[in-house]
């Protein structure tokens, strides 16, 4: 079946590649997609094609390009052992070089133009788009279960940029004390925190057997209605 969405991997700098999504009018304001720490695999590039049919040029930066370019895991132990690992190995310098890198080439892009510019994120790429938002000038900023956030609120006198927070209420890797955290950090800024009842950590990917549809399709239905409020 024809797609109207077209997609190609780009590179950023030598060895530094990206998986691009284009919407279907070829053009619109730009989103990077932040990857878990099993890499830009095939439910990142489907999250980026999903967003790239809700009207944005979506880029998804191969994060761990540094160790393992281009892997791709899956969510069985020895896989999640693998992405521990190899996001263990990340320097933060490098990493927010990545981050700086991934926001200006797609500013730069003519499919993007003068439009702006958000960032999205899952688990470790929740906290990748929370740096994003405190350090480059992107638009909107859109975590979802960012792991160590709570860690890095120091941080929040830099926010420029809207932000929406979503988490799962059953999450063992971000407890409720670590949320209120979040939001009570961020009062004064616009940002929302939605939490999802029941819900645990890595709902929104179908290939976990934490998927959780009806939190899924919230949470997608705000970030995109929260995307386009702002970037659009």
């Amino acid at each position: 079946m024809n797609t109207p969405v077209r997609t190609q991997w780009v590179g950023l700098a030598p060895g530094f590649d990206a998986y691009l999504a284009l919407p279907p009018a070829g053009r619109g304001p730009g989103l990077v997609l932040f990857q878990e720490i099993f890499g830009v695999n095939h439910h990142i590039r489907t999250v980026a094609e999903q967003y790239a049919g809700d009207g944005f040029v979506v880029l998804a930066p191969d994060v761990f390009w540094r160790q393992r370019a281009r892997i791709e895991l899956g969510y069985a132990d020895a896989d999640r052992q693998q992405g521990i690992a190899l996001a263990n190995a990340c320097q933060a310098v490098d990493l927010l070089d990545d981050i700086t890198l991934a926001v200006t080439t797609l500013r730069e892009r003519p499919e993007v133009g003068t439009r702006k510019v958000g960032a999205l994120g899952y688990c470790m790429g929740g906290r990748l788009a929370w740096l994003a938002a405190t350090s480059t000038a992107i638009d909107a900023a859109v975590p979802f279960y960012g792991g160590g956030i709570h860690n890095l609120l120091d941080r929040a006198a830099d926010i420029r940029c809207p932000l929406q927070f979503h988490y799962a209420e059953r999450d063992a890797y971000i407890p409720p004390a670590a949320v209120e955290q979040v939001r009570q950090a961020l009062v004064g800024h616009t940002a929302e925190v939605h939490v999802y009842p029941g819900a645990d950590h890595g709902f929104n990917c179908w290939e976990r057997n934490t998927y959780d549809a009806r939190s899924a399709a919230l949470a997608h239905g705000r970030a995109t209605a929260f995307l386009a409020e702002h970037l659009f």
